[in-house]
């Protein structure tokens, strides 16, 4: 095992907005909220869905390929360098802009769709 599920992040214009959709769906509490990302968890805690604020937000329009879905996976790790590793080993493509200091690097699949390998110290609000 590399690592685990950590969230679905969905790309958004207003993260308060598409996040109050999922509440009502999914029946999942809002456990982080700021003008950027609105975190939704289960009853647990467990993070499970992130809205995420971009600009230039263009929506999907199933099924054209010229606007296609903007989700991505975030998926947790305990070594960032072990499961990096792995990954690459595995088809994954380091991309450009993801030498993070710490907690996280972004990464496309064999086929470009892009994930995230997150470490805990990238999710825990420093003291």
């Amino acid at each position: 095992m590399i690592g685990r599920l950590f969230s679905l992040v969905i790309d958004c214009p207003a993260p308060s907005e598409l996040a109050s959709f999922y509440e009502s769906l999914l029946s999942l509490p809002r456990v982080e909220d700021s003008s950027d990302y609105v975190v939704l968890a289960n009853t647990t805690g467990t993070e499970i869905v992130t809205c995420q604020r971009v600009g230039g937000f263009r929506p999907p329009q199933w099924p054209d390929p010229d606007r296609p879905a903007q989700m991505h996976v975030d998926v947790m790790v305990d070594d960032l360098d072990v499961a990096e590793a792995k990954v690459l080993a595995l088809g994954a493509t380091l991309l450009e802009g993801s030498d993070k200091p710490i907690g996280y690097r972004v990464y496309a699949d064999p086929v470009g769709h892009p994930f995230c390998l997150l470490t805990r110290e990238s999710v825990t609000p420093s003291k």
